[in-house]
């Protein structure tokens, strides 16, 4: 077989960013600080009058939910339907993956097993919900901006090397940039902790804000409008349902083209994938009525 890899391009990426920093480092005000946030609220930070008031001022709206369900929801929801929303921002995502902790240990519950810990089962449990968020924000076709409580980071004999954040373990991953929020005597201070970006060197501290961010990331790109046709819509999905049944389609056929598409789910097809189904029976309908 011939080989098949080809001379790579540079592709304009959405900013995919961690921040973390202890309570009052600034960490929400700058993120919504972001082009027409949509801010999932885990803490109810955005009661506050001085976030309110940023929010309308860069054209945002708020969700407000600590349950991880209803959040994966919203986000698809931002994923497949038009809107003018630019980032995504979820503050702070630990509140969520705590709760996950907790209701996965929850349902591992038994008499051997009375905290539901047992094993780190469910730890195993909740980060595979935390991979299926992952795969949607990478494909989600907006600034991406995860806010974390910190947490101390220990060495070799517990020596303190700093402080990182406090969620998922394999978190940073999935960022481009991952910033410490620190609070400074004026403003809040960014440390760069890790970089795929040109413009950002590992080590690097500047003050922080969403235009000095604009200036080394690029502008056109953080405020470019947000393409929806991401995922399946809802309709895709009702339809190809319906066909799956009328002409009673194998569940082999249906894991190939789920296989194909790296999802587990028909609701996870890329918009393009599941058009191009629809596309397939719509064929086979028109064959069947010439036959006729």
């Amino acid at each position: 077989m011939a080989l098949r890899g080809i001379q790579p391009d540079a592709v304009e990426k959405r900013l995919k960013c961690l921040m973390y920093g202890v309570s009052g480092a600034g960490k929400t005000y700058a993120a919504i600080s972001f082009p027409k946030p949509y801010l999932i609220d885990a803490e109810k930070g955005s009661e506050n009058s001085q976030y309110c008031a940023q929010l309308k001022k860069t054209g945002g709206a708020v969700f407000r939910t600590t349950d991880f369900d209803e959040m994966l929801a919203e986000i698809k929801e931002l994923a497949i339907n038009k809107h003018d929303y630019r980032t995504l921002v979820i503050d702070p995502l630990t509140v969520i993956y705590n709760n996950v902790l907790e209701q996965c240990a929850t349902k591992r519950i038994t008499a051997q097993n009375p905290d539901g810990m047992a094993h780190g089962g469910h730890y195993i449990a909740s980060n595979a919900k935390m991979k299926q968020l992952m795969g949607l924000l990478l494909k989600l076709d907006m600034n991406v901006i995860i806010t974390s409580h910190s947490k101390t980071e220990y060495g070799h004999n517990m020596t303190v090397l700093g402080n990182t954040y406090d969620c998922y373990k394999k978190l940073d991953y999935l960022f481009d940039l991952v910033f410490e929020i620190k609070k400074g005597a004026l403003d809040s201070e960014a440390i760069v902790k890790k970089s795929r970006v040109e413009n950002f060197n590992q080590g690097d501290r500047f003050p922080f804000s969403y235009d000095e961010i604009a200036d080394r990331y690029g502008r056109e790109i953080l405020e470019k409008v947000s393409d929806s046709k991401i995922f399946a819509t809802n309709e895709q999905v009702l339809l190809v349902t319906d066909a799956i049944e009328s002409f009673n389609v194998s569940r082999e056929t249906i894991d190939k083209w789920l296989t194909k598409a790296g999802v587990s789910a028909l609701e996870d097809m890329p918009y393009n994938a599941m058009d191009a189904v629809i596309k397939h029976f719509e064929s086979k309908q028109q064959q069947e009525e010439t036959q006729q």
